[in-house]
């Protein structure tokens, strides 16, 4: 089949051609987001899920949705080593611009850009002091306290957006990511917006034990936020994000060789996006045959040990692969803390702190107490394939 109208698209955050299996998400999603512009109660959402289910893929869907709704948005991905108010202040400084030029809202957004100034001032973004031509407003959201500050901002934010009618929706990727005092202090903010019934929603993303850190960084956390899982499709679903992409191209697929594809790959969507990929391009006719899928498991796999998988490998120290390792050992997950450390030679106690720190890496999390798994789904098959039988590198 003709590459160049290869419908599916392998790639970090890229967007499928057929979003299957995540109506329920989004549909919950849109309902916050029209009633957040009619200031009714909503709970903002953390998408969960482990690496390649499409968490990206969905938080970028629901921008779009928030901004066809009239909503102004901000979209973060919060990376290692930078805090939150370093991510917010250019944000929300472009969102207040916005919102000043509003004339029902122009007072509301001058006080909000003088707290900003004094929020930036505090916690010393340079940004802020460079970009903010207002005065700071002395005593507001400038204790240099992030929990006390943030809310008080989020508050000035969502006075502004409710006088132009208008709404503003934040989406953090990566929320695993962010220091504890930082998702501390968001949640308080967002528990301030929501007593307050102001049109201000959040939507974050992250691995699975984003929904225990939340709950640890405030226990009514529970409350405030709706968890969706975000986890592999079903089989229903994993056919039509396979073959309607096709069938919409003018080829066709046959079951057989969808069969083969769902097998292989389980059903995460990243998984299915680089068979779909590979079996396009590998089929000679008019319709992708079985012998096309399992001729095409070669490549997709090799391209997957050499960018999905090995990227993220690549991050970890020789002692914590050599932990990996032995997880993969064991089987499929997931494992006990206790049977590594035995495989290992060691105690339970002593590999604590190399078990955390693959942890804060965002590699493995504990689904329950004692337990670990990989966030990375086969990624025990990638380490199985090239690192048991051969030194690790």
């Amino acid at each position: 089949m003709d590459p160049v109208r290869n419908p599916f698209a392998p790639g970090a955050g890229s967007r499928p051609p057929e979003l299957a299996g995540r109506e329920l998400i989004l549909g919950e999603a849109q309902v916050a987001i029209q009633r957040a512009l009619l200031g009714k109660p909503n709970r903002s959402q953390m998408l969960l899920g482990l690496r390649g289910v499409g968490k990206t893929v969905l938080l970028n869907k629901i921008e779009e949705i928030a901004q066809s709704a009239g909503h102004l948005t901000s979209i973060i991905e919060a990376p290692e080593g930078r805090s939150l108010s370093e991510l917010l202040v250019p944000k929300i400084h472009q969102i207040l611009r916005r919102l000043s030029l509003t004339e029902q809202a122009k007072a509301k957004a001058h006080d909000a850009l003088r707290a900003l100034r004094s929020f930036a001032s505090v916690f010393k973004i340079s940004y802020g002091e460079a970009a903010l031509s207002v005065d700071p407003d002395a005593g507001i959201a400038d204790s240099g306290d992030i929990e006390n500050d943030l809310p008080e901002l989020f508050v000035q934010v969502g006075e502004a957006a409710k006088a132009a009618g208008k709404a503003w929706t934040l989406l953090i990727d990566e929320v695993q990511y962010l220091e504890s005092k930082d998702l501390a202090a968001l949640i308080v903010a967002m528990h301030k917006i929501s007593q307050k019934g102001l049109p201000v929603l959040f939507f974050g993303a992250g691995l699975p034990q984003v929904a225990a850190l939340s709950g640890e960084a405030k226990s009514y956390a529970e409350r405030l936020f709706h968890y969706p899982a975000v986890g592999p499709l079903i089989d229903s679903d994993a056919k039509i994000a396979i073959r309607r992409p096709v069938e919409d191209e003018g080829e066709r697929i046959a079951d057989e060789a969808l069969g083969e594809i769902l097998a292989r790959t389980q059903g995460y969507p990243y998984f299915l996006q680089e068979w779909g990929y590979q079996c396009w391009n590998i089929a000679q006719g008019e319709q992708i045959e079985a012998s096309d899928a399992k001729q095409a498991e070669q490549e997709a796999t090799r391209r997957l040990d050499d960018g999905f998988f090995k990227v993220r490998f690549d991050r970890l120290t020789p002692k914590e692969r050599e932990y990996v390792i032995a997880m993969a050992k064991l089987g499929p997950g997931p494992y006990r803390s206790s049977d590594v450390a035995a495989a290992l030679g060691e105690t339970h106690q002593s590999l604590g702190p190399r078990r955390s720190k693959i942890i804060s890496k965002g590699m493995i999390y504990s689904p329950s107490h004692g337990d670990i798994a990989f966030t990375v789904p086969m990624f025990n098959d990638y380490l199985i394939r090239n690192f048991v039988s051969k030194p690790a590198r």
